[in-house]
C-alpha cells in the first residue's frame, strides 16, 4: 500500500532550491518543561512555590501548572534548538538552587501519592486573574480528580518563518491574505500531526509504567510489572500519561473538536465552554459559604481544559482568551502537547527529540492533508488508544479513516520518508547533519522496540529489579545533582534574582489595582466567548 499523494514533492522541490532553504534557518522553537517537587522522602512537596523563583504569576520563565508542585520552565523562543536546552538548563540550574531541600522529579507519572487532599493546587495571590487561574485548576480537581495535576511533560512550540508561508501561498496561487494562508497551513500541519501522533507516541513515549499510588481507587487495565505489586505497567505501553489515565476525560468523549478551519475550531469550543453540563451544574459554582468550585458548570470551564496532543496558538494579550487572540489575529504558531518527560534526559528532552520532532513537523506541513471527517476522527482517537497500551506489539494493528486497517510498521515506514526528507532540508539548510542522525536514530526502534525509551524503562526496572517509584527517584536525584553541580556565571545569578523580584513586585500592583470584584471579573471575561 502506499500513502504517497500529490503535493508533498512539489512543495519539497521548491523549497529545497538554494534560495529558499536558506530560509529554514529562522523557523522559531520554544520549550514549555514541567516538573513535579518532590520532597527527600519521594512524596509530593507540599511547601508553597519557593520565595526565590518570584511569583507564578508574573514571572516570564518560571511558573507553575496545576498542583502548586509542578513546576513550569519556559523557554524564550530561540532560531536554535541548542540555544533553548541552554536557556532550560540555566533555568533548572538557578532554580534547583532556590529549593535546596527538594528536588525535581524525572518521570511523568508522579512519585508516591496519598490523597487527592494531600496534592496542593495551585496559588496565584489574590489579583483578579491569579484567582481566576487558581478556580480554574480547583474545578479541574472536582472534575477529574487532583491527582491527574501530578503529571508532567514537555510541550514543544514551533512556528515556520513567513518567508515560507510566503513561498507556499505563491505556489498553491492562494488569493488569501499571508496571515489567513499561515492560519489555514498551520491547520493542515495539526490535522496530518493528529493522523500521526501514534507514531510519536511509540518513538518518544516514556511513561509505560506507573505507582500504585496513581491509580489507587481508579479503574484500570494495568497488571503488576513482574513479582512487584507496587509497580503497575501494560507490557507493551509506551505513554500511559497520553491515554485514559492522563490528559483524558470521559466527560470531553462527545466533544469533536473540528481542525478544518479556525472558525469551526473556535465554534465548536465556544459552544463546550458556554454550554453547561448537568454534572458540573449539580457540583455547583461555588460551595454553601461562597467558595469557588469551578469557574463554570461548561462542559469546558476555558478552551485549555480541552486536552488535545496539539493546539494552535496565538499570543494573547492580558485578560484576553486565546479563543480570542486566536479568532482575531489567527494562528502564530503550534504548541505540541503530547511528548514525555524523558526520564534518561537530565532536562527531560534532548537536542535529537528537539531534532527529530521538528523534522516531523515540516513532514506534517509539507504533506497534503485533506479535511477530517467523522469516521477519521473516531480512527485518530483509536490509534491513539491502540499506540498508549500497546505500541510495541509486533501485531499492532492501526485504523485508516475508511474503517481499514493496516500494520503499524508499515504505515510508520511511510511516514518516516517523509520525516527523512524533511530532516535533510533542515540538515541542508543548517550546514549540519543533527536531524537526519536524529532520524535514523528513531527508524532503527521501527525494527527493534527494544531500544524505544518505554522499552529501556521496562527493562531498567526488571533488570535492576527496582520498583518505578526508586528507579525515577534514583534518576530525579542524579539528574537534581548534576544540574547544582553546574556553574552559573554572577550576571546570571543576579539576572534570575532581579526578575523574581520584579515578578513579585507586578503580581502586588496587580493586586492594587484590581478594583472589579471577582464576579464581575469573570462575567466580563466570559462575554468574550459570547461575543465571538
Amino acid at each position: 500500500m502506499s500513502f504517497a499523494q500529490p503535493g508533498f514533492d512539489e512543495r519539497h522541490k521548491l523549497l529545497a532550491k538554494a534560495e529558499n532553504i536558506v530560509i529554514f534557518p529562522s523557523a522559531l522553537r520554544g520549550i514549555e518543561r514541567e516538573g513535579l517537587r518532590v520532597s527527600p522522602a519521594g512524596t509530593i512537596a507540599g511547601t508553597a512555590h519557593p520565595a526565590g523563583l518570584g511569583s507564578a504569576l508574573t514571572h516570564p520563565y518560571v511558573t507553575t501548572d496545576y498542583s502548586e508542585a509542578l513546576l513550569e520552565f519556559i523557554t524564550e523562543p530561540s532560531i536554535a534548538p541548542g540555544e533553548v536546552l541552554s536557556q532550560l538548563r540555566e533555568l533548572l540550574n538557578l532554580s534547583l538552587r532556590e529549593m535546596p531541600q527538594e528536588f525535581l522529579w524525572a518521570g511523568s507519572m508522579p512519585c508516591q501519592l496519598g490523597d487527592d487532599s494531600d496534592i496542593p493546587v495551585a496559588n496565584y495571590g489574590s489579583s483578579n486573574i491569579g484567582q481566576m487561574k487558581r478556580v480554574y485548576r480547583l474545578g479541574l480537581g472536582h472534575r477529574y480528580g487532583r491527582k491527574m495535576q501530578t503529571i508532567a511533560g514537555v510541550h514543544f512550540n514551533y512556528s515556520a518563518p513567513d518567508a515560507i508561508w510566503n513561498l507556499l501561498r505563491i505556489q498553491d496561487r492562494s488569493s488569501l491574505p499571508l496571515q489567513d494562508y499561515k492560519t489555514e497551513g498551520y491547520l493542515a500541519l495539526i490535522r496530518n500531526f493528529r493522523r500521526w501522533i501514534w507514531l510519536l507516541l511509540y518513538l518518544t513515549g516514556s511513561s509505560p509504567a506507573v505507582c500504585r499510588s496513581f491509580v489507587k481507587e481508579r479503574q484500570h487495565q494495568l497488571q503488576p510489572l513482574g513479582g512487584d505489586e507496587h509497580t503497575l505497567h501494560a507490557p507493551f505501553a509506551t505513554s500511559l500519561r497520553m491515554g485514559d489515565l492522563g490528559y483524558q476525560s470521559s466527560a470531553q468523549d462527545s466533544l469533536v473538536v473540528c481542525f478544518n478551519s479556525l472558525d469551526r475550531y473556535v465554534e465548536v469550543l465556544r459552544e463546550a465552554i458556554l454550554t453547561e453540563l448537568p454534572r458540573y451544574r449539580e457540583l455547583g459554582t461555588c460551595d454553601e459559604a461562597g467558595n469557588y468550585r469551578q469557574l463554570n458548570a461548561g462542559l469546558l470551564q476555558i478552551e485549555n481544559e480541552f486536552y488535545s496532543t496539539v493546539r494552535p496558538k496565538q499570543t494573547a494579550r492580558r485578560g484576553e482568551t486565546q479563543l480570542k487572540a486566536l479568532a482575531d489575529r489567527g494562528v502564530e504558531y503550534v504548541e505540541v502537547r503530547c511528548l514525555d518527560l524523558n526520564p534518561f534526559e537530565p532536562l527531560g528532552i534532548g537536542e535529537r527529540q528537539i531534532h527529530f520532532t521538528e523534522a516531523f513537523l515540516l513532514a506534517c506541513l509539507m504533506h497534503p492533508s485533506p479535511q477530517t471527517y467523522n469516521e477519521e476522527y473516531a480512527a485518530i482517537a483509536e490509534n491513539q488508544r491502540r499506540a498508549v497500551y500497546r505500541g510495541r506489539d509486533p501485531e499492532l494493528q492501526l485504523q485508516l479513516g475508511d474503517g481499514s486497517e493496516v500494520s503499524m510498521q508499515d504505515w510508520a515506514s511511510e511516514i518516516m520518508q517523509y520525516v527523512s526528507r524533511a530532516a535533510s532540508l533542515l540538515d541542508c539548510a543548517n550546514h549540519s547533519d543533527g536531524y537526519s542522525d536524529a532520524v535514523a536514530h528513531y527508524q532503527a526502534m521501527l525494527a527493534q522496540p527494544e531500544l524505544t525509551p518505554s522499552a529501556q524503562v521496562l527493562q531498567q526496572l526488571e533488570e535492576e529489579k527496582i520498583t518505578y517509584f526508586r528507579w525515577t527517584m534514583q534518576q530525579s536525584l542524579k539528574f537534581t545533582e548534576q544540574l547544582r553541580a553546574q556553574e552559573v556565571n554572577a550576571d546570571s545569578l543576579q539576572l534570575f534574582a532581579e526578575t523574581a523580584a520584579n515578578s513579585l513586585t507586578e503580581q502586588q500592583r496587580m493586586e492594587q489595582a484590581d478594583k472589579l470584584p471577582f464576579a464581575e471579573y469573570l462575567a466580563h471575561y466570559y462575554d468574550q466567548y459570547r461575543q465571538l
